[in-house]
């Protein structure tokens, strides 16, 4: 028998909230990385119970190349330390 094929990965994506806590203090910029708004959502909701949503919104992440940064780790554990930085 051969082993089960991996699940493919799901991209991660980040949500800034404002609240206001059940006892109306405001709290902002909290950050959060959720599959999707609904989850992070409930990642709030479950942190700070009975709070109001005032705001929220995703947060935009550039996408890296995952070969480029291969590449680069690569050149800074090979790199010597005598040789100067590019």
């Amino acid at each position: 028998m051969s082993a089960p094929a991996p699940a493919p990965l799901q991209h991660m994506l980040k949500f800034g909230f404002r609240i206001r806590t059940r006892s109306g203090l405001p709290v902002d910029n909290l950050v959060v990385h959720a599959r999707d708004r609904v989850e992070a959502e409930r990642k709030i909701t479950q942190m700070y119970l009975h709070c109001e949503i005032i705001e929220c919104k995703q947060i935009a992440t550039p996408i890296r190349e995952e070969g480029s940064d291969l590449e680069g780790i690569i050149s800074l554990i090979s790199r010597q330390p005598d040789e100067e930085k590019p």
